[in-house]
């Protein structure tokens, strides 16, 4: 397994930023470039983690295609195929977004989430995306949330077949698909369904973890790794049983310390249970 996160240090050259990622003791980084950036800062990033055997495990595309509004879903789709084709000239596992919403809110929960229409238009955006940018060298994905498409195993299995593009592939975000009692209490066997479905086609993992409050009606939050009940043994197993080289990347902490504390944890977990950190 590659254990990466996020750097929340600050660097201001390609040098500075693999002497962070050393430090961290991180295997796989998010891409530290954009897009726009100048081809010969792409290269020098590129080199820094290749020479460090450290793997670029995603590009994120974090905007929304679905938007009502024409000028933010037109720059959002302009956005999403640059980040792919930067993916693609870099080599990284994934570029990722999330399906996107129809209201103000670019991640929020809707009811036209939902909605036929809105399915149908997830299936023609990611084709538009990967048909414009052609990669050969990563995939497109889109990360799983509690209330959008996908949100299951089995809706994203479907949104692979509908989409029917050998580039559109898995980012597995297990927690963010835990979105009701059963698979928070049973979130060992929920974890073992993903890897089961969905194991051909995952490039790439979030690590989080998740608790759920006993207070009415139901409140589920994502917090640290180690900090709630997510099984973090059965996951990294199935990592282990996947690829050896899966890379597994820690996100939405605050502070340097909080990513190194929950890189431990996630390191210990793995050494008890055999599975290895490259």
């Amino acid at each position: 397994m590659r254990l990466g996160g996020g750097i929340v240090k600050s660097y201001s050259n390609p040098q500075e930023w693999i002497k962070i990622v050393k430090e961290l003791r991180y295997s796989a980084v998010v891409a530290p470039m954009k897009h726009d950036d100048p081809e010969d800062l792409i290269k020098a990033y590129v080199k820094e983690a290749k020479d460090a055997d450290v793997v670029i495990a995603e590009v994120g595309a974090w905007s929304n295609p679905l938007s009502l509004d024409d000028d933010v879903r037109k720059k959002a789709l302009e956005h999403n195929k640059n980040q792919l084709d930067l993916a693609d000239r870099i080599g990284a596992k994934c570029c990722v977004n999330i399906a996107g919403t129809k209201g103000e809110i670019w991640d929020g929960p809707y009811r036209e989430n939902y909605e036929p229409d809105t399915y149908a238009l997830i299936v023609d955006t990611v084709r538009e995306i990967i048909d414009d940018v052609k990669p050969k060298n990563t995939f497109y994905t889109l990360e799983p949330m509690p209330w959008m498409y996908p949100d299951s195993p089995d809706n994203y299995l479907k949104l692979i077949k509908d989409i029917d593009r050998k580039e559109f592939a898995v980012h597995l975000d297990t927690v963010n698909m835990i979105n009701s009692p059963q698979r928070y209490l049973f979130n060992d066997e929920f974890i073992k369904e993903c890897f089961k479905k969905l194991g051909p086609y995952i490039k790439s993992c979030h690590a989080k973890d998740v608790i759920m409050d006993s207070k009415l009606t139901t409140l589920i939050r994502e917090v640290a790794p180690g900090k709630g009940t997510f099984n973090y043994p059965v996951f990294l197993r199935e990592v282990e049983k996947l690829n050896p080289d899966l890379t597994v990347m820690i996100e939405h902490l605050s502070t340097q310390e909080e990513y190194i504390e929950a890189f431990e944890y996630i390191e210990g977990v793995a050494r008890q249970n055999g599975v290895s950190l490259r």
